[in-house]
């Protein structure tokens, strides 16, 4: 019996010194660095909320290129927008990397895959991995306001553009005169083939005069 009540109160004891014991408590969070800039944690979080697909919802802004790009004219602007609709092979209003790729291959200066993702993102607003209508016209803004290095993809890709654009400009010249020369040529032989058949309906005409005008001579000469 006294061995129980023992083994009893030293049970006791151990679950008391149990509960008294504290707890240790967990690591603090590391604080951000104090001289980060604002603007880049709220980029570097939505980047992050993104990748965790967290993140809230943008709201949706009008978006007005003539009034947000004032030194781009409105038949430039109609150009660029003819060629970012041809390099959206998707159709889904925006240029990913693999139609980057294409483009760049397209133009005459291949890019390779990590030079692709660093002209994406130097123009990347929203940090989705693709170019949008408004952020593919913000690497010719960039490039008119000279903050593009010479020798980067983005400034290969301004530069050819306007060269693929100008001459786009004068092969379709040039397919217009040719379709418009070979339209009056086609109207010149059908003119020639209508008087070639009016000719040829005179002169049945005429023969059939003169076939009448014998018989009736004939006619008359065996009433004489």
């Amino acid at each position: 019996m006294a061995g129980e009540e023992l083994a009893r109160k030293l049970q006791r004891r151990l679950r008391l010194e149990d509960a008294e014991e504290p707890r240790a408590a967990p690591d603090p969070a590391p604080a951000p660095p104090a001289g980060a800039d604002a603007e880049l944690s709220a980029q570097l979080s939505r980047r992050l909320h993104i990748a965790e697909g967290a993140a809230p919802p943008r709201r949706c802004r009008v978006f007005n290129p003539y009034t947000e790009f004032p030194e781009l004219s409105r038949r430039r602007l109609k150009d660029l927008e003819s060629v970012f609709r041809r390099y959206d092979t998707g159709r889904d209003g925006f240029i990913d990397l693999m139609e980057l790729k294409l483009m760049m291959e397209k133009l005459g200066a291949p890019q390779t895959h990590l030079g692709l993702k660093s002209m994406i993102k130097e123009v990347d607003e929203d940090f989705d991995g693709k170019l949008s209508f408004r952020e593919f016209l913000l690497i010719f803004h960039k490039a008119a306001a000279g903050q593009l290095q010479e020798d980067s993809g983005l400034m290969a890709l301004a530069q050819l553009s306007e060269i693929n654009v100008a001459l786009e400009g004068v092969r379709g010249a040039k397919d217009f005169f040719e379709a418009k020369a070979q339209a009056l040529s086609s109207a010149s032989k059908f003119e020639a083939e209508l008087k070639a058949e009016q000719d040829e309906r005179r002169r049945e005409e005429e023969e059939r005069r003169l076939r009448r005008a014998a018989f009736r001579e004939r006619r008359a000469a065996f009433s004489a």
